[in-house]
């Protein structure tokens, strides 16, 4: 059977990365079969015209993947990998489970399995997000290449070769939306302390941080120039960047933040 993703779990992220991989025609329906033992999510991946199976039992012994990608939450994985070794002659193990590290799916699979372990981050459900990639040896250039190419449906994709950098990327990309959000939640506070209605607030909040990291995106210039830019002498924006960035008040906080997430990641993965 010419499947070359088995994808393994269709919750929200399996879903978001199924439907762009799709909606790109990176695959085609008939490219990909769907694991998912919860019915009515095993029902939403099949109105994308996929084939989906409720577990590994259920599957075709003429299938032979060239990618088992595992997108299911990191408490069950380790239950799950074992099921999927019948695969390893040929197939390439992608997983998307926060905190599991490769050598553990060496473990399950053989010390020959080829496995790519991937850190994606929420925005990745809209087409925005941002995948960090690191490898096994077993990895072909080949391989590795298509796997980056499928992600790429899903946002913007890094790879990194020391797998111990995974617990700062956690901390930076894997948990960053948070932070952001929580910006956002700050900033709507100030502005209704400041006089306006709630959902003004909101408004102005929400836009002002997409546009201001839209333009950081697509901008040939620095973020620090683009501050710069923004900021007259002695007007309002200095004045706010007074309180900001006197002391290095906000590039303090946010590297205990990032600290804080890094060590607790580091513990995590014990």
């Amino acid at each position: 059977m010419p499947v070359k993703v088995v994808l393994v779990g269709c919750g929200n992220m399996g879903y978001a990365m199924l439907a762009g991989w799709l909606a790109s025609g990176r695959l085609a329906p008939q490219d990909v079969l769907v694991v998912e033992p919860t019915d009515v999510l095993r029902e939403r991946a099949a109105t994308l015209g996929v084939d989906a199976v409720a577990d590994a039992g259920a599957i075709a012994e003429d299938v032979q993947p060239r990618l088992v990608i595992f997108a299911v939450k990191p408490q069950v994985i380790l239950d799950i990998v074992p099921h999927y070794a019948r695969f390893g002659g040929t197939a390439t193990y992608l997983s998307v489970a926060a905190g599991t590290p490769i050598a553990a799916f060496e473990r399950a699979l053989g010390n020959s399995a080829a496995v790519i372990r991937c850190m994606p981050n929420t925005p990745a459900a809209i087409g925005k997000g941002m995948m960090v990639v690191v490898a096994n040896t077993h990895v072909g250039e080949e391989t590795s290449a298509f796997v980056r190419d499928l992600l790429a449906a899903s946002g913007e994709v890094a790879t990194i070769d020391d797998e111990a950098l995974m617990d700062a990327v956690t901390a930076v990309s894997g948990s960053g939306p948070a932070y952001v959000f929580h910006f956002i939640e700050c900033l709507t506070a100030a502005a209704q302390k400041a006089g306006l209605p709630a959902d003004t607030a909101k408004l102005l909040a929400m836009q002002t941080v997409h546009g201001a990291a839209s333009l950081a995106a697509e901008s040939s210039d620095e973020p620090g120039e683009l501050r710069r830019q923004v900021t007259s002498p002695n007007g309002t924006t200095a004045a706010a960047l007074s309180v900001l960035m006197g002391e290095n008040r906000l590039e303090n906080l946010v590297s205990e933040a990032v600290e804080a997430a890094r060590v607790r990641s580091v513990e995590l993965g014990k």
